[in-house]
């Protein structure tokens, strides 16, 4: 098998026809995104999709499972399932990814974003005078 980094920059030359696709290494593998929104994962040169309850029912019907990692003995399944196999160029590949990418959108404007607790300032103890 290819090392993660020669798939994935396959996978990211594949994917060009999107425009502004990266990929980044992270944890043993690579997370694919479009202008900085992650909708796809490479773990062990296989190419995981962001799912969500639009277009998991695709991935569902031709019984593409999740990714899922394991903590504290317990299979923790992500909202990213495999791609099709034989899903090797873009034609194939392009409704699986904009269907995830869409998801990823979607998933990325359903979450508020977090602000910083704001901080009261101190107040200022004024130093005795001597006499």
């Amino acid at each position: 098998m290819a090392k993660h980094g020669t798939f994935a920059a396959y996978l990211e030359e594949t994917l060009a026809p999107l425009g502004n696709v990266t990929t980044r290494a992270m944890f043993g593998g690579h997370n694919i995104a479009k202008d900085g929104v992650t909708f796809g994962l490479i773990v062990d040169d296989v190419l995981y999709l962001k799912v969500d309850d639009v277009n998991k029912p695709d991935f569902v019907a031709k019984k593409l499972g999740p990714f899922t990692y394991h903590r504290d003995g317990k299979a923790m399944p992500m909202s990213y399932h495999r791609a099709p196999d034989g899903a090797e160029d873009w034609e194939t590949l392009e409704p699986w990814v904009r269907g995830s990418l869409a998801a990823a959108l979607r998933a990325k404007k359903a979450s508020p974003k977090k602000t910083a607790a704001k901080k009261t300032a101190a107040k200022k103890v004024a130093k005795k005078k001597r006499a």
